[in-house]
């Protein structure tokens, strides 16, 4: 069955690649100077390796785990020093007549290595050492494409939270990753939003302040119910009370509304720091030490914005944000892209009848942005059907996963699930303009070797493994 929604992903995402890259000149969905027949290459490459894969011993891809990613993590590094500069970004090698990504294959060894760790005999996720571990092998990989100043390729990585999550890793910390993000979109978005005249009273970061203490109050609450403290649910109430009475204040006077949600946040660590003390438990210093760390992102967040991400990366950010139109410059592919998607309507224009598509207005529109050519040319009912397989999938990984009585299988295939997720989910958001655009490929949609080889590979280690479960379980 996977292999069957394996097989329809392919074809539709050739003819789609066919329908992005066609003119008239083009003799055939075949013709090898075209990005088509160069796909059509790739499709049988991606067989012959799929079917190399099943033939091997599953033994091979936990003996050399290691060795995979050390060797992976050396070839990212010298890539990101010897590769040639393109657009930007030093992420390709040249091989004669092809380009080498080794970024999309890092996730795949990645992935691997991160089983072979996790698999090892009385491993939990819990301790300084476990969760060092595990984020050693994730941050490498992250920050030796970093360097390669391929970012995009970069975030997919923290995907494997999704994996770490099913593992054992606690609810709270993807609750503070979505955190840090909201966070950080608030204070961008809303930081030139003044509550009155009085200076440093913006209304971005008023409600970061007031996230930050709900999410406090959620944090004691908590413990509230490990350590019977049937008073510290109820210490909300002075905080809210201040809120009413510098709201009502306001209507007088200008209150730096700011400021005294500071000193609100300032009060309850000193509270918390002394019930730590009292009662001898971290549990209430670690909740002060998340509010401290809180305030000082809330606060950094606008530096990181504006000193640390380049040019192009801030302009993509405001054009999502709404903060910036710039429909000539970083907005243009977004707003093609929606203009596409939207001239499609239900049914689509039809198959290799998409004017946007013919004349081009969507750059990179047969790798990145090959959802356009499905939205225009399929319509509403094709993109649905798309992200119906795309679900189908998924649902199947994780069906595959779950029945796995290995733990090394296990966890390889929740990082597949992971990593297709991540890829999906981005480049279909960046298409409709509700992520920046970071230029990560559709799996199995998009046009290129490189990304295509990486997802078979991906896949088929895995169904290799869900394959040599029944001779484990004899």
């Amino acid at each position: 069955m996977t292999v069957f929604i394996f097989g329809l992903l392919l074809i539709f995402g050739w003819l789609n690649i066919y329908g992005a890259s066609y003119n008239y000149e083009q003799a055939s969905i075949f013709d090898f100077s075209y990005r088509s027949g160069k796909q059509f290459l790739w499709m049988g490459v991606s067989v012959v390796i799929a079917s190399v894969i099943l033939l091997m011993d599953y033994k091979v891809f936990t003996t050399f785990s290691v060795l995979f990613y050390i060797i992976t993590v050396v070839v990212l590094l010298l890539t990101a020093f010897v590769a040639p500069d393109i657009k930007g970004s030093r992420s390709w090698i040249p091989l004669g007549p092809v380009s080498l990504q080794p970024a999309e294959f890092a996730k795949i060894f990645t992935a691997l290595m991160l089983a072979k760790v996790m698999s090892e005999y009385n491993f939990r996720l819990k301790g300084f050492r476990n969760y060092a571990k595990v984020c050693v092998v994730i941050l490498v990989p992250m920050i030796a494409i970093i360097l390669e100043k391929e970012m995009g390729s970069a975030l997919v990585f923290l995907a494997f939270s999704l994996m770490l999550y099913r593992e054992g890793l606690p609810g709270l910390v993807p609750l503070l990753g979505f955190l840090c993000v909201l966070l950080f979109v608030l204070v961008i978005r809303f930081d030139a939003v003044q509550i009155n005249t009085l200076p440093n009273n913006s209304v971005g970061m008023l409600i970061c302040l007031c996230i930050i203490l709900l999410v406090t109050w959620f944090l004691m609450y908590h413990y509230t119910r490990e350590k019977k403290d049937k008073r510290l649910k109820y210490h909300i109430l002075p905080a809210l009370g201040i809120g009413i009475v510098v709201g009502v204040l306001n209507i007088w006077v200008e209150v730096p509304f700011v400021y005294v949600a500071l000193g609100v946040l300032a009060a309850t660590i000193v509270y918390l720091l002394v019930r730590a003390f009292l009662l001898r438990s971290k549990s209430y210093m670690w909740v002060a030490v998340f509010i401290m760390v809180a305030i000082v992102y809330t606060y950094s967040a606008e530096y990181l914005f504006k000193k640390v991400l380049q040019d192009h990366q801030r302009n993509r950010i405001e054009v999502v944000l709404g903060i910036k139109d710039d429909p000539s410059g970083a907005g243009y592919n977004i707003n093609q892209a929606k203009i596409a998607i939207g001239s499609g309507g239900f049914l689509g224009k039809g198959f290799l009848k998409g004017t946007q598509t013919k004349l081009k207005y969507v750059p990179e529109q047969d790798t990145d942005f090959i959802f356009c050519t499905v939205g225009e040319e399929f319509g509403f009912w094709g993109s649905v059907l798309l992200i119906g397989l795309y679900v189908w999938l998924l649902l199947r990984l994780i069906f595959l996963a779950e029945r796995q009585n290995d733990t090394f299988a296990r966890i390889y295939g929740y990082c597949v699930v992971s990593i297709f997720f991540a890829h999906v989910m981005i480049n279909i958001g960046m298409v409709l303009g509700l992520v920046p655009v970071i230029g990560i490929p559709l799996p199995f949609m998009s046009y290129g070797g490189s990304s295509l080889c990486a997802f078979t590979v991906l896949l088929f280690i895995f169904l290799k493994l869900d394959i040599a479960r029944l001779g484990r379980a004899t």
